[in-house]
């Protein structure tokens, strides 16, 4: 018998739209080598590894370059996988020990999976000076995440038409760089975004779990909500709820199993 195998569009309300991870369900951990050069091999922006572990699973997330501290969609695939498959009952949570980002539970609320991760207050500060040209646009406002730098642009429609140049934003010294602007309200989101990862493997992510982390706490302040809707601008299109819950947000997103299959 072969290592269960699944391919999952996370952050969509269809197939084929959202983020796609691939989800491998292990009997144990395995060498981290051999990890790295599957998830190349998979080429999506995430390829997760699910180890059982008492009253959890250990979790782990590949780009086809590097390990990353943390992921919101490749989460959000892994719980769908676990209750699809008959790993967990319906009615029990995902839990997750991770790494560099402690415990991520996720629980099912109708056709929704809630996610508990860290919130991630981003601070002010002064873009790079390369930053404009790199982003191809100057941002109205501009903090840094743990992981992350974060560009306010004017307008919903000068995030959708942003063209980066890859190779000057892999020379920041971050994980990856979140264009956004509120939402100019035709659609029922508060506000959207994009996410680039050049420097991580990834030029554009089309649905970011972790990013969210800054988005929510950055919005909450400048829109007075607690609870919103974003939407990630990119071709592939990404829906994510968030709520702030003190130093936490709840992530909300929809999953859809495309693949299954094993590995050998």
């Amino acid at each position: 018998m072969g290592t269960p195998l699944f391919i999952v569009d996370a952050f969509a309300a269809r197939r084929y739209a959202g983020n796609q991870a691939a989800v491998c369900l292990l009997d144990e951990p395995a060498d981290e080598t051999w990890m790295q050069e599957f998830a190349a091999e998979m080429d999506f922006s995430e390829t997760a590894y699910v180890v059982p572990s008492g009253d959890a699973f250990q979790l782990r997330w590949f780009t086809p370059t590097v390990e990353v501290e943390l992921c919101g969609h490749a989460t959000l695939a892994s719980a769908h996988v676990l209750w699809e498959a008959g790993r967990l009952r319906p009615d029990q949570e995902a839990r997750f020990d991770t790494i560099h980002s402690g415990r991520l539970v996720c629980k099912r609320n109708g056709d929704w999976i809630e996610m508990d991760f860290p919130a991630d207050p981003p601070t002010a500060c002064d873009p790079p000076a390369s930053l404009a040209e790199a982003l191809g646009a100057k941002p109205v406002a501009f903090a840094k995440g743990r992981y992350d730098f974060v560009a306010e642009l004017e307008s919903e429609k000068e995030v959708r038409g942003l063209a980066p140049d890859f190779r000057e934003l892999a020379t920041l010294p971050v994980r990856g760089m979140i264009a956004t602007a509120r939402g100019d309200g035709d659609g029922d989101y508060d506000f959207v975004s994009r996410f680039f990862g050049p420097g991580s493997g990834i030029d554009e992510d089309p649905a970011t779990g972790s990013a969210h982390c800054v988005l929510a706490p950055y919005w909450s302040g400048r829109l007075g909500k607690e609870a919103m809707s974003g939407f990630q601008a990119s071709e592939r299109g990404g829906t994510v709820r968030v709520r702030l819950d003190g130093d936490r947000v709840i992530l909300g997103g929809q999953a859809h199993t495309t693949v299954r299959g094993e590995l050998e």
